[in-house]
């Protein structure tokens, strides 16, 4: 990872490191996310020897246990998920989970001497906590960036990420993905999501 990083693709990245007596405060809400940011260190220092297919596979299970990626899918779909087919519903979900995935391996590719901070304490917002964390670049301003949990199928995960505490993933993904739904059907969609994969197997970022 660089420290000219877009400021769209920090949106959805981040890792953090603590020292122990603060990973001994911190529980509930914040786990997922802490255990997640741990994966990522672990692929930024290992980025060459791993390689994209390397840090995918390593980056999945910490990713797909931080996010609640069906819940973030349906929302970012909008009222169109409800008429979508079955099967149509669930091919989403693997392509966008693939493109989730791949977005954090493409991005943290390298360590230079960031440094990533989470805070202990979390902010509740109606029933959801909000984690708040920042990345401390080598050059440039920090980047803040919370997200926001709720309780899914017995655990905490993240349903949405905000940039600078208030620019919302989601909202930014659904008027993405509107064009592409125009029609009712999500086979525009399916298919973007699996070149935007494919390009950043290959290199590219998001």
């Amino acid at each position: 990872m660089t420290a000219n990083l877009p400021r769209r693709a920090v949106l959805t990245l981040l890792v953090a490191t603590l020292p122990l007596a603060a990973r001994a405060q911190m529980g509930g809400a914040a786990m997922p996310i802490q255990r997640m940011h741990e994966a990522l260190l672990q692929a930024m220092q290992q980025a060459k020897q791993l390689g994209f297919e390397g840090r995918a596979k390593l980056l999945a299970p910490a990713v797909e246990r931080a996010f609640a990626l069906p819940q973030i899918l349906q929302t970012s779909v909008g009222s169109k998920w409800a008429a979508l087919p079955a099967a149509q519903q669930a091919e989403l979900l693997d392509v966008f989970t693939r493109y989730t995935v791949a977005s954090y391996a493409a991005n943290f590719d390298g360590f230079s001497g960031e440094r990533f901070e989470i805070k202990a304490d979390t902010r509740a917002v109606g029933a959801d906590q909000v984690v708040q964390t920042r990345i401390v670049l080598t050059h440039g301003d920090p980047v803040r960036i919370d997200y926001q949990m709720r309780e899914v199928d017995g655990g905490w995960r993240a349903v949405d990420v905000l940039i600078d505490g208030s620019i919302s993933r989601v909202a930014v993904q659904r008027s993405d993905f509107r064009s592409l739904l125009a029609g009712g059907d999500a086979g525009k969609l399916i298919e973007s999501l699996r070149a935007k994969t494919a390009a950043l197997a290959a290199g590219g970022k998001p």
